[in-house]
Protein backbone atom coordinates (compact mmCIF):
# COMPACT_ATOMS: atom_id res chain seq x y z
CA UNK A 1 0.00 0.00 0.00
CA UNK A 2 1.16 3.43 -0.98
CA UNK A 3 2.08 5.46 1.99
CA UNK A 4 0.44 8.61 2.00
CA UNK A 5 2.48 12.04 1.58
CA UNK A 6 2.88 14.30 4.36
CA UNK A 7 2.26 18.13 3.76
CA UNK A 8 5.09 20.26 5.87
CA UNK A 9 4.65 23.66 6.36
CA UNK A 10 6.30 25.82 4.35
CA UNK A 11 4.60 29.14 4.63
CA UNK A 12 3.11 30.37 7.61
CA UNK A 13 0.73 32.89 6.11
CA UNK A 14 -1.63 31.01 3.86
CA UNK A 15 -5.06 33.05 3.16
CA UNK A 16 -3.53 36.19 4.59
CA UNK A 17 -6.84 38.26 4.89
CA UNK A 18 -8.22 35.43 7.05
CA UNK A 19 -5.41 35.24 8.76
CA UNK A 20 -4.73 39.29 9.33
CA UNK A 21 -8.18 40.04 10.16
CA UNK A 22 -7.90 37.29 13.09
CA UNK A 23 -4.85 38.70 14.43
CA UNK A 24 -6.34 42.00 14.40
CA UNK A 25 -9.64 41.10 16.10
CA UNK A 26 -7.94 39.65 18.85
CA UNK A 27 -5.45 42.22 19.25
CA UNK A 28 -8.36 44.65 19.44
CA UNK A 29 -9.76 42.52 22.20
CA UNK A 30 -6.50 42.69 23.97
CA UNK A 31 -6.60 46.78 23.81
CA UNK A 32 -9.85 46.86 24.77
CA UNK A 33 -9.54 45.28 27.88
CA UNK A 34 -6.40 46.65 28.72
CA UNK A 35 -8.67 50.10 28.42
CA UNK A 36 -11.35 48.38 30.44
CA UNK A 37 -9.03 47.73 33.27
CA UNK A 38 -7.35 50.91 33.56
CA UNK A 39 -10.97 52.40 33.58
CA UNK A 40 -12.00 50.01 36.00
CA UNK A 41 -9.32 51.11 38.64
CA UNK A 42 -9.07 55.05 38.06
CA UNK A 43 -12.53 54.60 39.01
CA UNK A 44 -12.72 52.39 41.69
CA UNK A 45 -9.53 54.47 43.07
CA UNK A 46 -11.34 57.69 42.59
CA UNK A 47 -12.06 58.08 46.92
CA UNK A 48 -8.94 57.60 48.17
CA UNK A 49 -5.70 59.54 48.93
CA UNK A 50 -2.12 58.18 48.70
CA UNK A 51 0.43 59.56 50.41
CA UNK A 52 3.92 59.64 48.53
CA UNK A 53 7.18 61.81 48.73
CA UNK A 54 8.10 63.96 45.47
CA UNK A 55 12.24 65.48 46.15
CA UNK A 56 11.96 64.72 49.68
CA UNK A 57 8.61 66.09 50.58
CA UNK A 58 5.56 64.27 51.56
CA UNK A 59 2.48 64.72 48.64
CA UNK A 60 -0.66 63.45 49.34
CA UNK A 61 -2.71 63.20 46.31
CA UNK A 62 -5.94 60.83 44.91
CA UNK A 63 -4.85 57.36 44.13
CA UNK A 64 -6.13 56.88 40.96
CA UNK A 65 -4.21 60.23 39.42
CA UNK A 66 -0.93 59.06 41.69
CA UNK A 67 -0.77 55.25 40.00
CA UNK A 68 -1.95 56.23 36.55
CA UNK A 69 1.57 56.32 35.09
CA UNK A 70 2.65 53.08 37.27
CA UNK A 71 -0.77 51.60 35.68
CA UNK A 72 -0.41 52.76 31.81
CA UNK A 73 2.94 51.82 31.66
CA UNK A 74 2.52 48.48 33.04
CA UNK A 75 -0.90 48.01 30.67
CA UNK A 76 1.47 49.59 27.65
CA UNK A 77 4.27 46.48 28.60
CA UNK A 78 1.87 43.70 29.19
CA UNK A 79 -0.03 44.89 25.82
CA UNK A 80 3.25 44.87 23.50
CA UNK A 81 4.04 41.37 25.27
CA UNK A 82 0.54 40.10 24.78
CA UNK A 83 0.23 41.37 21.52
CA UNK A 84 3.61 39.62 20.48
CA UNK A 85 3.09 36.38 21.98
CA UNK A 86 -0.84 36.53 20.61
CA UNK A 87 -0.05 37.25 17.03
CA UNK A 88 2.63 34.40 17.52
CA UNK A 89 -0.12 32.12 19.15
CA UNK A 90 -3.21 33.23 16.90
CA UNK A 91 -0.92 32.47 13.34
CA UNK A 92 -0.38 28.91 14.00
CA UNK A 93 -3.76 28.53 15.21
CA UNK A 94 -5.14 30.49 11.97
CA UNK A 95 -3.04 28.60 9.93
CA UNK A 96 -4.33 24.81 11.10
CA UNK A 97 -7.77 26.49 9.95
CA UNK A 98 -6.84 28.34 7.32
CA UNK A 99 -4.48 25.39 5.87
CA UNK A 100 -6.84 22.99 5.25
CA UNK A 101 -9.45 25.65 3.95
CA UNK A 102 -7.21 26.01 1.10
CA UNK A 103 -5.84 23.04 0.87
CA UNK A 104 -10.13 21.46 0.37
CA UNK A 105 -10.63 24.77 -2.09
CA UNK A 106 -7.96 23.34 -4.33
CA UNK A 107 -9.07 19.62 -4.26
CA UNK A 108 -12.89 20.42 -3.99
CA UNK A 109 -12.34 22.39 -7.34
CA UNK A 110 -10.53 19.37 -8.67
CA UNK A 111 -13.37 17.14 -7.41
CA UNK A 112 -15.92 19.49 -9.26
CA UNK A 113 -13.92 19.39 -12.38
CA UNK A 114 -14.31 15.30 -12.44
CA UNK A 115 -11.48 13.81 -10.43
CA UNK A 116 -13.26 11.13 -8.59
CA UNK A 117 -9.80 9.71 -7.35
CA UNK A 118 -8.65 12.55 -5.59
CA UNK A 119 -8.24 12.60 -1.85
CA UNK A 120 -7.87 15.42 0.66
CA UNK A 121 -4.69 14.87 2.26
CA UNK A 122 -4.24 17.04 5.29
CA UNK A 123 -1.61 17.33 7.65
CA UNK A 124 -1.66 15.26 11.10
CA UNK A 125 -2.57 18.03 13.31
CA UNK A 126 -4.69 20.49 11.45
CA UNK A 127 -8.44 20.68 12.05
CA UNK A 128 -10.99 19.12 9.78
CA UNK A 129 -9.50 15.79 9.81
CA UNK A 130 -12.87 14.00 10.14
CA UNK A 131 -14.44 16.36 7.63
CA UNK A 132 -11.61 15.39 5.02
CA UNK A 133 -12.65 12.17 6.23
CA UNK A 134 -15.67 11.97 4.92
CA UNK A 135 -15.22 14.14 2.13
CA UNK A 136 -13.07 11.48 0.88
CA UNK A 137 -15.25 9.05 1.68
CA UNK A 138 -18.34 11.11 -0.33
CA UNK A 139 -15.62 11.38 -3.48
CA UNK A 140 -15.11 7.24 -3.12
CA UNK A 141 -18.92 6.61 -3.09
CA UNK A 142 -19.48 9.45 -6.38
CA UNK A 143 -16.53 7.15 -8.22
CA UNK A 144 -18.30 3.62 -7.17
CA UNK A 145 -21.34 5.30 -8.68
CA UNK A 146 -20.04 6.85 -11.72
CA UNK A 147 -17.82 3.24 -12.31
CA UNK A 148 -21.62 1.74 -12.12
CA UNK A 149 -23.19 3.54 -14.81
CA UNK A 150 -20.12 3.05 -16.64
CA UNK A 151 -20.29 -0.45 -16.72
CA UNK A 152 -24.10 -0.16 -17.34
CA UNK A 153 -23.63 1.78 -20.17
CA UNK A 154 -20.86 -0.79 -21.80
CA UNK A 155 -23.51 -3.46 -20.80
CA UNK A 156 -26.40 -1.75 -22.87
CA UNK A 157 -23.72 -1.02 -25.41
CA UNK A 158 -23.27 -5.10 -25.91
CA UNK A 159 -26.55 -5.62 -25.23
CA UNK A 160 -27.95 -3.39 -28.20
CA UNK A 161 -25.40 -4.74 -30.50
CA UNK A 162 -26.56 -8.34 -29.61
CA UNK A 163 -30.20 -7.10 -30.26
CA UNK A 164 -29.06 -5.51 -33.83
CA UNK A 165 -30.72 -2.14 -32.54
CA UNK A 166 -31.02 0.51 -34.55
CA UNK A 167 -26.90 2.17 -35.23
CA UNK A 168 -28.38 5.67 -34.07
CA UNK A 169 -28.83 4.05 -30.28
CA UNK A 170 -25.80 2.78 -30.40
CA UNK A 171 -23.94 5.77 -31.25
CA UNK A 172 -25.88 7.45 -28.64
CA UNK A 173 -25.10 5.22 -25.77
CA UNK A 174 -21.61 5.08 -26.85
CA UNK A 175 -21.49 8.89 -26.98
CA UNK A 176 -23.26 8.49 -23.36
CA UNK A 177 -19.82 6.43 -22.14
CA UNK A 178 -17.25 8.59 -24.42
CA UNK A 179 -19.02 11.44 -21.82
CA UNK A 180 -18.42 9.40 -18.88
CA UNK A 181 -14.93 9.62 -19.54
CA UNK A 182 -14.28 12.84 -20.79
CA UNK A 183 -16.36 14.57 -17.63
CA UNK A 184 -14.95 12.20 -14.79
CA UNK A 185 -11.21 10.86 -14.01
CA UNK A 186 -12.33 7.53 -12.93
Amino acid sequence: MPQEQRHKRRQYFIKKDYQFKFILKFCIVVLVGAFISTGLLFLFSQGTLTSSFDNSRLVIRNTSFAILPAVILTNIITLVLITLSSIVVIMFISHKIAGPMFRFEKDLTDIGKGNLVKKISLREKDQFAEIATSMNNMTMELHNKVLSIESEVERLIESAKKQNAPDIFIEELNHLHQSIHKKFII
